[in-house]
């Protein structure tokens, strides 16, 4: 949004301000109201935001991100355990007895678990239990349960424990999400979003450097090296739950390391735009837009749709490298300049994206080369393995990078601050739900033909995020002119 419009927005916030006062008066009784208030008494000082956004920054965001790189770690490393030495007959599958469509109900299981308890867990997070207890408690939860999989004897078993994993793993992601709207006004959220998310991306190389290495170890101990994986990145999990617990900030209100008067313009400057810490009960008609308005709808599909292909890059880059013509650790291995190049095209699509106040137009863009390393992939011949590998490294500049912009846009534009931990758990549910179908679209019978089903899907979901991100720009731009009030009856500019 240019500065004209702003300032017109603005204005028709002062005209209608009266009007604004009468629909509030009931509210502001609630001591715990959210507030969007486009017209304030807030004047801000651009040094002294630098300096706490700095402070807040240092203070938590390296910590999650990696955190989050081990969530992702934990949770993609059942990928590298299904090809790690296959050859000599000791990956997961063969000594599981777990047949290919067995792996893929079990991933399925993870994608399940992880779409119902998303809003659950945001919702314990904001009423019941403080962010920094309760990111420690998925993270005990989790890790203590991949430590579980080096014991593992059975199929059963396994579907179990990947069930139980994403039961954990899933309110980590958009707790961390809720969590930066507490801290962060909406055109710095994008940013911060992707320093955590674009973590996976990290992991995504680490997990294939990891197995490679671990893979050696295959037979040592008495163990297939796949248990090694699980034991070592489980333990590092486990580990890390006190720092979690102990140096993770809650809300800036209970931040012992700021001043009074710093944790009040934190809040202050939050508020100018929508966001901060809340209590505050949303109406049904709040709680029925957020879920179902076409406007959300359309965030939670493009969403979607993105997390098809990022959920195939997840669990099946070591299975589709594999089949590029290299050995399983060598697979493994060369699924790590991919995953770097997806991370650093990650930080900068973010960057630009907040900073130019146009992430529809940046996802799109992200989307259309996702669209087209997936497209060539389905057309080239099976045995042109360069090409095809080359490809991937476009495959992985799609779906990553377009993950951070489309979480931060749900926060910017939430119908009613009251329902930013449901629109947030919602529009990640939707991770579970792509997760599940990936699992289905890269078929065995199709390894020798390079995987035609699952490179077309992963094409067709990358475009259809493409046009649903440009159709959400211009919706934008149409409430922005046309003065489009919130659930709340609250005037509003919503972010491109």
């Amino acid at each position: 949004m240019d500065k004209e419009e702003v300032l017109h927005a603005e204005n028709r916030s002062s005209d209608s301000n009266s009007d604004d006062e009468k629909r509030g008066t009931r509210a502001a009784a609630l001591d715990d109201e959210p507030k969007i208030t486009l017209n304030t008494d807030f004047v801000e000082d651009k040094a002294r935001s630098k300096r706490l956004r700095r402070k807040v920054d240092l203070r938590f965001l390296p910590l999650c991100a990696f955190i989050y790189l081990l969530n992702y770690l934990d949770r993609g490393n059942i990928g590298a355990a299904r090809i790690m030495n296959e050859e000599t007959g000791d990956d997961i599958l063969t000594t599981t007895g777990t047949t290919t469509k067995g792996y893929a109900v079990a991933i399925s299981m993870f994608s399940l678990a992880y779409a119902v308890f998303e809003i659950p867990s945001n919702l314990i997070m904001k009423r019941y239990v403080r962010p920094s207890l309760w990111l420690s408690i998925l993270l005990a939860g989790w890790g203590a349960i991949t430590i579980g999989f080096t014991g593992v004897q059975t199929y059963p078993q396994v579907v179990v424990l990947r069930f139980l994993i994403g039961v954990f793993e899933a309110g980590f992601y958009p707790g961390i999400i809720y969590f930066i709207t507490m801290w962060f006004p909406v055109e710095e959220r994008s940013l911060r979003i992707a320093l955590v998310g674009s973590s996976a991306s990290a992991a995504g190389a680490f997990n294939g450097a990891i197995a490679y290495a671990v893979g050696q170890f295959n037979g040592a101990g008495g163990l297939e090296g796949f248990r090694w994986l699980f034991l070592i990145e489980g333990i590092v999990t486990v580990a890390c739950v006190p720092l979690v617990l102990w140096f993770v900030p809650d809300y800036p209100a209970r931040a012992k390391w700021l001043s009074e008067d710093d944790k009040q313009y934190i809040s202050d400057r939050i508020q100018v735009r929508g966001g901060g810490y809340t209590k505050a009960h949303a109406s049904k008609k709040e709680i029925l837009t957020t879920v179902f308005h076409p406007r959300m709808v359309a965030h939670y599909f493009a969403y979607l749709c993105d997390m098809i292909p990022l959920g195939s890059m997840t669990f099946f880059a070591p299975t589709i490298v594999n089949g590029l013509g290299y050995d399983s650790l060598q697979a493994n291995l060369m699924t790590v300049p991919p995953w770097i190049f997806g991370y650093c095209v990650c930080l900068l699509l973010a960057y630009s994206a907040d900073k130019n106040n146009a992430r529809g137009f940046h996802v799109a863009a992200s989307s259309t080369i996702g669209f087209i390393g997936w497209l060539v992939q389905a057309v080239l011949p099976a045995d042109a393995y360069g090409a095809r590998y080359a490809m991937l490294f476009l495959c992985a500049s799609g779906a990553f990078p377009s993950a951070n912009p489309l979480s931060g846009w749900v926060t910017c534009n939430v119908p009613s601050i009251a329902t930013m931990g449901i629109a947030v758990a919602m529009n990640n549910s939707c991770a579970g739900v792509g997760s599940m179908i990936s699992q289905w679209i890269w078929l065995d019978s199709e390894a020798e033909s390079g995987y035609t089903t699952g490179n077309a899907v992963c094409a067709a979901c990358s475009a259809m995020a493409a046009i649903t991100a440009i159709c959400l720009r211009l919706w934008y731009g149409h409430l922005n002119r046309v003065g489009a009030r919130d659930a709340r009856g609250q005037q509003r500019i919503w972010l491109y």
